[in-house]
């Protein structure tokens, strides 16, 4: 299945939060990784809107960086 332009916008705005709180953190992807019980390259693709982040995966980030589901993509 391709990815549509506003997929991408999504993934990339998932992304960026994601490390905004990983930042905030002072994690480095390795860290936050580590945290996960995910790889580093995982992290980073996800960050860079490469990656469709799995629901689960995506529970066991927003946990580790202590934030709501909604705190990675605010309504609009």
């Amino acid at each position: 299945m391709k990815t549509n332009e506003n997929d991408k916008k999504t993934l990339l705005i998932i992304g960026d939060n994601i490390r905004k709180y990983r930042m905030k953190k002072g994690w480095s992807q390795e860290d936050l990784a580590h945290e996960c019980d995910l790889h580093r390259t995982y992290i980073g693709s996800i960050e860079r809107g490469e990656r469709n982040i799995t629901i689960l995966n995506l529970l066991k980030v927003k946990e580790e960086l202590d934030v709501r589901l909604v705190d990675l993509y605010p309504e609009e």
